[in-house]
């Protein structure tokens, strides 16, 4: 009877701005009351757990202590001591261990606890899982550690405080951060803080900042305040960046700046990435001298919210010799919003673009000078029958200026596009985990693999038509299989992923721009991965041309190659693509509940 008696007390009173406290002994002296053995609080809807409790009536003080469980909806806490005046709105908790969704934290900041919450409680108060799930693209879960923290209003401060990703332990991967403040407010979590690390495997830390923002702790993504990367067409090889903090330009806008130094331009003495003195933009690069401004370029962006609508504005700068600023400048636009649409959800996107490179295969870089246009697209994944198909439709229109397909001169036209694409993956003999769960024993993937053979089919159509009257047309088949072997869980060579698909256009018509120009008629996708050693995994995929008559006839046209460092919790990685001779690093971390 007491154990539902007590959530049926604390659900009755979740709109009471008034203690509510039950335990197995009692007692009032002089306004305080003393609370013994299988203490339980309820207060504005939130639920508290201990051993032992004081509450000072008069001063409106509360003090607990031993094995206390705090609890908002889906966040938890496990506290050894705390403290907290409702007059002041001050207090601290000791001994922090917590497991926070982030997806939920500002809604369960401000809701009320519920009957549903006292009852899942008991499932939640081992923060370690012996069994978690893969949630792809976003890390939604996470545990959190700190020795103190302190409350003051609507802010939580902490020196030093631990995050992980990983629910089954957390020795993989860890974000130290240190002067952490925290600011809540019914529309966002504000975060600041100093100098943060990223801890791999214990060993190994990596510092980045987080700076002064509203963090979103969804993403999968580290924000690494320090670039390391290597392009080579516009910034002549490797160069390296820091990234500021947000720069808050009003209440819904924000303004990232990323000042680069072109290390590899700044030892040679030269550039190859403009164009001689007064020639095209689109004329061949040539060598020039340069100056001490051309050591530098600068990355910005600017993001915000009009209305329902998201506006990014991407700004590239190569060099602050403003002698090459029309050469240097690359800027694009883009106002981007959901609608319902014949009963779907759409992306409505309008985007304006200063001078975007475009890779076209065999016919290599192309550049479109300028232009603004409007994009409607949809994309929907299901699955029949274990057979899983993504559907895809665009349509679009454009007025571009962009370089002419037979010339390098700029054509300024006006295009239209209809866009479908149906890809299928067939199952043929696939051997599915028993569980889609994972337990510790998975030390280097984030889930289960599938493995066996598979088919991969691709449907893809396409129509565009151009304001001079021209117009180019295709109908894509391609069909190929997929062999998986292995399950990522052994030391060596115990993962192998090969793909082979090939895909032939049947084509008509040609465009007036170099850069949508359909070229290739028959090409070969191939994509190979190959686990090593521990975490070491080869990934490489490339597309292989075999359109008769192409001067590129059996060669790779597009590629990418990586050296990953992976495990369960996070995925590190130096990538180059010799296509468009770039390359750098990448970082992702897993999400699991």
């Amino acid at each position: 009877m007491k154990k539902n008696f007590y959530p049926f007390l604390v659900a009755k009173a979740k709109n009471q701005q008034e203690l509510v406290i039950q335990s197995d002994k009692q007692s009032e002296i002089n306004d305080v009351i003393y609370a013994e053995g299988n203490v339980s609080v309820s207060f504005g809807g939130k639920l508290l757990r201990a051993d032992n409790l004081i509450y000072d009536k008069s001063n409106k003080k509360i003090d607990a202590t031993g094995n206390i469980v705090f609890v908002l909806g889906n966040q938890l806490f496990k506290v050894s001591k705390l403290e907290y005046s409702f007059i002041s709105e001050k207090g601290y908790l000791l001994n922090v261990k917590g497991a926070i969704n982030s997806k939920t934290l500002i809604d369960d900041l401000s809701s009320n606890f519920s009957e549903s919450d006292s009852k899942k409680l008991e499932s939640l108060l081992e923060l370690n899982k012996k069994e978690v799930f893969n949630t792809p693209s976003q890390v939604e879960n996470w545990l959190f550690f700190t020795d103190k923290m302190t409350i003051d209003g609507n802010k939580w401060k902490s020196k030093k405080a631990l995050f992980s990703n990983d629910l089954l332990e957390s020795k993989q991967v860890k974000l130290a951060i240190n002067s952490l403040e925290i600011t809540s407010s019914p529309e966002e979590l504000r975060f600041n803080s100093s100098i943060n690390y990223l801890i791999l495997e214990e060993k190994l830390s990596i510092p980045f900042w987080i700076g002064d923002r509203a963090l979103d702790l969804n993403d999968s993504e580290i924000d690494n305040r320090w670039n390391f990367g290597y392009e080579n067409l516009d910034k002549d090889g490797y160069f390296i960046g820091r990234k500021f903090n947000s720069i808050d330009i009003s209440d819904d806008f924000v303004l990232n700046l990323e000042p680069q130094f072109l290390i590899q331009r700044s030892l040679k003495g030269y550039t190859k990435s403009f164009v001689k003195k007064g020639d095209s933009i689109t004329s061949n690069k040539v060598k020039r001298n340069i100056s001490f401004e051309d050591y530098f370029a600068l990355n910005s962006q600017i993001k915000g919210g009009i209305n329902k609508w998201d506006l990014k504005i991407d700004k590239n700068l190569n060099s602050f010799d403003f002698n090459k600023f029309s050469d240097a400048f690359r800027l694009k636009t883009q106002l981007s919003r959901e609608i319902n649409f014949f009963d779907s959800t759409w992306d409505k996107t309008y985007y304006g673009i200063y001078r975007e490179k475009i890779w076209n295969g065999s016919l290599g870089q192309a550049e479109i000078y300028s232009g603004y246009g409007s994009r409607l697209e949809k994309e929907n994944t299901w699955f029949v029958n274990e057979i899983k198909k993504t559907e895809t439709l665009s349509l679009g229109l454009a007025n571009l200026t962009a370089e002419a397909l037979d010339t390098n001169k700029l054509l300024t036209n006006l295009k239209g596009n209809l866009f479908y694409s149906l890809e299928q993956k067939f199952p043929i003999s696939v051997q599915y985990p028993e569980n889609k769960y994972i337990d510790i024993s998975y030390r280097y993937t984030p889930e289960p693999i599938t493995r066996g053979l598979s088919l991969n089919t691709k449907l893809e159509a396409s129509f565009s038509f151009y304001e001079n009257g021209a117009h180019q047309e295709y109908l894509g088949l391609g069909i190929g299989p997929e062999l998986t072997l292995g399950n990522f869980k052994n030391k060596t060579f115990d993962y192998t992923l090969i793909s082979l698909f090939p895909f032939y256009k049947f084509d008509s018509g040609e465009s007036v721009f170099k850069f949508d120009h359909n070229y290739e008629k028959f090409t070969l996708n191939i994509a190979f991965d190959q686990h090593l050693y521990g975490p070491f995994i080869i990934r490489s995929i490339g597309t292989l041309d075999f359109t008769d008559g192409s001067d590129d006839y059996g060669e790779f046209i597009d590629t990418k190659i990586s050296l990953n460092w992976k495990r369960r919790s996070y995925e590190f990685g130096i990538f180059y693509k010799p296509h468009n001779q770039s390359g750098g690093i990448s970082f992702e971390l897993f999400g699991f509940r």
